[in-house]
């Protein structure tokens, strides 16, 4: 008899969570102003809001905290970080970040001029927040493939290269501080992104002259898929690939919060010298000295150890198969999302399942405030609220997908956890004709709205 798969840790300590009832959740989410950023963590039972920061760091990491030097300067932590960074990820410069999107401020407020084009394959909400507040622009050159939810291919989040180079024609390269490849692609599903077309696209930033960024918070994912369903590749290590995947690219930024499994911290990291030195003004002035930015030297140390587990094949394939059994859970319940099933997260198709609600009212986030209601689940939309107002026209932005992300933390949640959530849903899907309206913005920042916007139903 073939043993059935199970989990390559075991539990230490674990942490109570309480279910509430659906009028506390009725008050709750009124107060938050229907906005699931602004509920306090004690009203939520199974967070699924981000895998960012809310996993479950390892023994080894948790030693690793105690080993921390704090030096100011010249820690031993710093370079246990960039020893660790040079081996596994091939890069000879680097500055530390308290988290990613730190990283690409940093970066971007030595790259980027107004006007400049930043082409990608779906920007992630503070890249592309980043970008605009530039009053540069960036530019989608997602494949098509990836806005039909139900179409499986294996490589959903790839750059498409004609559209890349339609781009890097039109525009002289002073106008393109950098292509910016996103691996996996979370905007899109969670998708990962193959070795060919970062091949692909690596050459044609190469023959235009142009750097190419990988935005890599979700790397050792993207590999695990490459080892899994890219030709060539199944029987080399995840190091291996992950050494290959770096080795075309210029610059990386990474929220170390995902597959580091840290709770704080990143970092942006170079080949070449001379910008890892222009960088370094905006680094101290913005996080810290060069050699802890916005880190500690324990949280340093946590993140060295945690690259290291996270680019192994027994890890990932626990973390990666917990997302399919979601994914197979939603299946038995006919409830679509993007297929198929992401790195890190299950992307439900809310337009296929709240059929009745208009764009102009958010159907992404009117699904995940229903999934709250429920059950206590929280997620978050991935729709037209994130997409933010047009940065000339100041009208709404309605992508082609409206996505509710359940992004599932590493190593936190059982799949017991997994089968509330899928009947939640299937609940939520049961009753989908009954919801015809959405909500409204009563109040919003002008740029990456999402966190704080306050909504109230629509009437």
């Amino acid at each position: 008899m073939e043993l059935p798969f199970a989990e390559s840790f075991r539990i230490k300590m674990v942490e109570t969570i309480r279910k509430s009832t659906r009028e506390e959740r009725e008050k709750w989410i009124k107060e938050a102003k229907y906005n699931l950023f602004n509920l306090k963590s004690d009203q939520v039972f199974i967070d699924l809001l981000t895998d960012s920061g809310t996993g479950a760091m390892s023994d080894k990491q948790w030693a690793e905290l105690m080993l921390g030097d704090e030096s100011y300067a010249g820690a031993r932590s710093y370079y246990k970080m960039k020893n660790t960074i040079r081996e596994i990820l091939g890069f000879d410069y680097f500055l530390p970040t308290h988290q990613g999107r730190a990283a690409e401020n940093v970066l971007y407020s030595t790259l980027i001029k107004e006007g400049d084009i930043l082409p990608g394959n779906s920007h992630f909400d503070t890249t592309k927040g980043h970008i605009e507040f530039r009053k540069a622009i960036a530019l989608d050159c997602t494949i098509d493939e990836a806005a039909d939810t139900q179409l499986e291919i294996p490589f959903k989040g790839n750059m498409d290269p004609a559209k890349l180079e339609a781009v890097l024609k039109k525009y002289p390269k002073e106008k393109i501080p950098a292509v910016v490849l996103t691996v996996t692609n979370n905007t899109a599903g969670g998708q990962p992104v193959s070795m060919q077309n970062i091949r692909e696209v690596s050459a044609l930033c190469k023959k235009y002259g142009v750097n190419l960024q990988i935005d890599s918070a979700r790397f050792a994912e993207n590999a695990y898929f490459i080892k899994t369903r890219e030709k060539g590749y199944e029987h080399k290590t995840i190091k291996e690939i992950v050494k290959e995947m770096f080795s075309y690219a210029d610059i990386m930024t990474m929220s170390s919060k995902k597959d580091a499994i840290v709770n704080m911290g990143g970092f942006v990291a170079f080949k070449n010298e001379e910008l890892w030195k222009k960088c370094q003004m905006f680094c101290i002035m913005n996080e810290g000295f060069i050699t802890y930015g916005g880190m500690s030297g324990r949280d340093m140390n946590a993140l060295a150890q945690g690259l290291d587990e996270g680019t192994e094949f027994e890890y990932l394939e626990t973390r990666i198969r917990q997302v399919e059994y979601l994914g197979a859970k939603l299946d038995e319940y006919g409830i679509p999302y993007q297929r198929p099933a992401g790195g890190h997260a299950i992307f439900v198709d809310a337009k296929k399942v709240l059929t009745h609600v208009p764009k102009e009212e958010f159907i992404a986030q009117t699904l995940g405030i229903e999934l709250y209601l429920e059950a206590g689940i929280r997620g978050v939309e991935i729709g037209s609220i994130l997409a933010d107002r047009d940065p000339v026209t100041r009208e709404n932005r309605y992508p082609k997908l409206e996505l509710l992300r359940l992004a599932i933390p590493r190593r936190t949640y059982t799949n017991n956890h997994m089968d509330v959530i899928a009947a939640a849903l299937k609940n939520v899907f049961d009753r989908r004709e009954q919801i015809d309206r959405g909500y409204v913005i009563t109040k919003e920042f002008p740029i990456m709205r999402h966190f704080t916007v306050e909504l109230e139903p629509a009437q």
